[in-house]
């Protein structure tokens, strides 16, 4: 069910607000892999027998593009476009020739409708969960729509394939991580080329808690089929874990790829470009965000978990105190906090910072993402304030007295 967001009565500037924050959101949806669907309809123009614009995302020759199709009475017209010029012709297309835009993602639906007079109005709502797959796909077939090639041999040495009459096969209980490994490489994929490392000749990546490798040699396996110099490291608490990586790496000839035994605290490279931890628990988080700020990388990707820290200094507000008595409740708003407070600080530090649900690694029915990318220019000192001072006002009215990444960084 739709929530009326912004009415046809409200001011102009409101109205027009209306039609940004939907562009606003079909962006983010791209960016953070959500996209499901776009339909454009109710057409205005002088198209004779136009009906709809129907809009997906496919992949060709490695590049993301939008497929857009136009739907006449007697025959259907398609054209694709790179993302930034299909988002732009949709911009001028939505209310001055199509007076109903109605955007699926993973999670929501949210319907754009002028009026007769051309006023604009916001509703969202809920997906509905039948309609919305687990993973957005991209592409004309399922082969097309992988980033990564299933007979790969080192995924035999990972138990994700085994061979079927000497073909390498997906084993069936594999299936679910397997959509989730390539979903992560495109948000990795598109993280890289809003970060200009998509134009560099080598990478050099992180990847802590790295556990049996699967994303770390997924990530070596992208970035050399980009025809780039990868060096990716796998750093992993556990030693068989480490052992075991190492010698399906070793024996592949994987040039570039190595595991190594320890943590983010005591980990030191010689160059960072993308600093990845995913499952972190409580203030390992903290610890490896700080890492990737230390260490200059461009791209920081964390999933974290176990928000423990906030928790048991949060102070419930007067206003919240109803809500808050259900410990379920406190819980979430914990979480909700603490990163919050990780996005803000991290956008003071100069990066671009996005934190969405993504497809659970570990199966899951939670998980967060983290994903920040610097910016090619420095934040402005006035920007800076505003934002500490957003910071400090946060920590005000729950009571907090410490947040591990913010003690980090005055250290």
């Amino acid at each position: 069910m739709f929530t009326h967001l912004i009415p046809d009565a409200a001011p102009p500037a409101a109205q027009a607000d209306a039609s940004v924050r939907f562009q606003r959101l079909l962006a983010t949806a791209l960016a953070n892999g959500s996209f499901v669907k776009l339909l454009l309809s109710k057409y205005v123009g002088e198209e004779a027998q136009l009906e709809r614009l129907m809009v997906r995302e496919v992949l060709l020759r490695g590049e993301r593009q939008l497929s857009l199709l136009w739907r006449y009475q007697t025959r259907d017209i398609t054209k694709n476009l790179p993302l930034a010029e299909g988002l732009d012709l949709l911009a001028t297309l939505m209310g001055a020739q199509f007076h109903s835009a109605h955007l699926q993602t993973q999670g929501e639906e949210v319907q754009l409708v002028f009026s007769r007079k051309g006023r604009p109005s916001l509703r969202m709502g809920r997906a509905t969960p039948a309609a919305v797959p687990v993973v957005a796909e991209a592409g004309h077939d399922k082969e097309k729509q992988r980033y990564l090639e299933l007979g790969r041999p080192f995924w035999l040495d990972l138990g994700l394939s085994h061979l079927v009459r000497g073909e390498a096969q997906l084993v069936p209980a594999m299936s679910r991580k397997w959509k989730q490994i390539n979903k992560f490489i495109e948000i990795f994929a598109a993280a890289l080329k809003n970060s200009g490392l998509a134009e560099s000749a080598d990478v050099h990546v992180a990847d802590f808690g790295s556990g049996k490798g699967y994303l770390t040699f997924a990530m070596h396996d992208w970035l050399h089929s980009q025809g780039k110099q990868a060096h990716v490291t796998g750093v992993e608490l556990r030693e068989d874990m480490v052992r075991l990586c190492n010698e399906a790496a070793q024996r592949h000839a994987m040039a570039g790829l190595r595991f190594d035994h320890g943590d983010v605290r005591s980990y030191t490279p010689l160059r960072l470009d993308v600093m990845i931890a995913l499952h972190a628990c409580d203030i390992a988080t903290d610890h490896a965000i700080h890492f990737g700020l230390r260490t200059g990388a461009r791209v920081i990707m964390c999933s974290p978990c176990c928000h423990k820290q906030i928790r048991p200094q949060m102070q419930m507000p007067a206003q919240l105190r109803p809500l808050l008595q259900h410990g379920i409740h406190l819980g979430q708003e914990a979480e909700m906090v603490t990163d919050g407070l990780r996005a803000l600080l991290l956008e003071a530090e100069g990066y671009d910072t996005q934190v969405f649900e993504f497809v659970a690694l570990e199966h899951t029915s939670k998980n967060k993402m983290i994903l920040a990318v610097k910016r090619s220019q420095p934040l402005s000192a006035a920007r800076r304030a505003e934002l500490q001072a957003q910071i400090a006002e946060i920590k005000r009215f729950y009571g907090l007295r410490e947040q591990c990444l913010e003690t980090l960084l005055a250290a």
